[in-house]
């Protein structure tokens, strides 16, 4: 915190932007911490919500857009030999490589909230040579959702900020659970809702050649 402190009081916004790319690129950078305390630095009318979440947003965006960039370019070839130096160990990354294989562009968008997936999801995507408008369109509105919520996360409870992230630290796999069986939940609503207008349609066909 001290470290996160001193960046944002010598930086401002730009120490905020820096922090997040590095963070996300696998740097070690508390995430979660430093989005909520510039919530909670936004509370105390040090930093101003809207550039606030303009520049979270913007870090995120640029950290995992920077990541796809290394996996396409570099492969897992790359990431395999180095990934240790950016807390990338050979068996998170096979994990992420599985998930990502099963549930693709879904994994981008819920991989920001489960423990060590953030941080390998667009190496995974950019070496896969996931599509880079499919790519973005899930990344970035995971992106949204998470650093935007962190931060207003900070900002609405104000001096109860860490005490609350701590709990929310502890159980940030069941956060990620809940928010993919949301996402499940959601596919299966379009799945049925199409499923029975294609019925539908098919039906109003049928009876109109029949007449």
């Amino acid at each position: 915190m001290e470290t996160i402190t001193q960046w944002i009081a010598d930086w401002g916004y730009g120490g905020i932007f820096s922090l997040l790319v590095l963070g996300i690129v696998g740097i070690p950078v508390p995430d979660e911490t430093l989005l909520t305390f510039v919530g909670y630095l936004a509370y105390k009318g040090e930093l101003d919500l809207v550039p606030a979440l303009l520049t979270v947003f913007a870090g995120s965006v640029c950290g995992i857009t920077l990541s796809y960039i290394l996996g396409r370019s570099l492969g897992l070839k790359i990431i395999h030999r180095y990934g240790r130096y950016v807390r990338m160990t050979p068996e998170k990354l096979q994990k992420t490589h599985l998930w990502f294989e099963r549930s693709g562009k879904w994994v981008l968008m819920i991989g920001y909230f489960i423990p060590g997936v953030r941080h390998f999801t667009a190496y995974v995507a950019g070496a896969s040579e996931f599509k880079l408008p499919e790519f973005a369109l899930f990344a970035y509105m995971g992106a949204l959702i998470w650093s935007m919520g962190f931060v207003m996360l900070g900002y609405l409870l104000g001096e109860q900020w860490e005490t609350v992230l701590k709990v929310i630290d502890d159980n940030m796999l069941i956060v990620g659970i809940g928010v993919a069986v949301v996402v499940a939940g959601y596919l299966a609503w379009r799945f049925i809702t199409s499923s029975r207008a294609k019925k539908k349609a098919a039906a109003a066909d049928r009876e109109g050649a029949g007449s």
